[in-house]
Parts: structure tokens; C-alpha cells; sequence
């Protein structure tokens, strides 16, 4: 193979392609940060559940439906476990994916709970413990 700056060249394979498809996908980087990204938002959707609800209760109500929470678990375990899996397949730490893991478990045990002050901070403290993997995973892949 040969190397020039950031460009690979490979001798010619018959017109066949041989590169893996996570060599084609973005960065693990990429992925963590879009985590990341979505746990600020689903905090931000938490404290706006909170303030919203104290100050309109019908409108604050749509914001609370179980169906945003389990949507948001789904993507969050969709994103979040395809982002710390790759993560640890790249550079082979598990300590990032077992944060992360410990993270998504809080949200999902949190949304078995009752709608109140203790779902929002197991969700918040969930959300929280999620980032920080995400963080650790991307440090790691550095």
C-alpha cells in the first residue's frame, strides 16, 4: 500500500471493493458527540417538562407522555450502544461502555417509575452518568 498524506492508495483488485463498513462510517468521535448531544437535549427536555408543567398544565402535559420518554430511551439505547460499542471495538477499553451501559440502565429504570421529582432525577442522574461515557469513549479514542 501507499501512503500519501491522507490518502491510501491500494493496487488494483479486479474492480472489487475491500474495505470494511465501519472504515466507511464516521469517526467513533463523531458518534459520541451526537450522543452527547442528544443526553443535553433529553436534559433539557427534562428541566422544560419540569417548568412547563408548573406553569402550564395542558400544554406541559404533551410534553410528558409516556410515548416522548420511550421514543427518547429507544434512540438514546440505539445511539448510545452503536457509539460505545464501536468505541470499545477501536480502541479496547470497556470502562466507557460499562459507564455508558450503567447510564442507559438508570433512564430505563427511571422510566418504570411514576411521573414526578424522583423519575426526573434518576432520568437526569441517567442521562448524566450516559454523557459521561460517551465522553470517556471519545477520550479514549483520541
Amino acid at each position: 500500500m501507499i501512503y500519501c498524506n491522507r490518502h491510501r492508495f491500494v493496487p488494483y483488485s479486479g474492480g472489487r471493493e475491500e474495505s470494511h463498513l465501519l472504515e466507511r462510517l464516521p469517526g467513533t468521535g463523531t458518534f459520541d458527540r451526537l450522543a452527547i448531544g442528544l443526553s443535553g437535549l433529553c436534559l433539557v427536555h427534562c428541566v422544560a417538562s419540569v417548568f412547563l408543567l408548573s406553569l402550564l398544565a395542558s400544554a406541559g402535559g404533551m410534553l410528558v407522555h409516556p410515548a416522548v420518554h420511550e421514543v427518547g430511551l429507544a434512540l438514546a439505547i440505539a445511539v448510545g450502544t452503536f457509539a460505545l460499542v464501536r468505541g470499545a471495538v477501536e480502541h479496547g477499553y470497556s470502562l466507557p461502555a460499562a459507564v455508558g451501559g450503567l447510564g442507559l440502565g438508570v433512564m430505563a429504570g427511571a422510566l418504570s417509575m411514576q411521573h414526578g421529582p424522583a423519575e426526573t432525577v434518576y432520568t437526569m442522574l441517567g442521562v448524566g452518568i450516559l454523557a459521561l461515557g460517551h465522553d470517556l469513549n471519545r477520550r479514549a479514542a483520541n
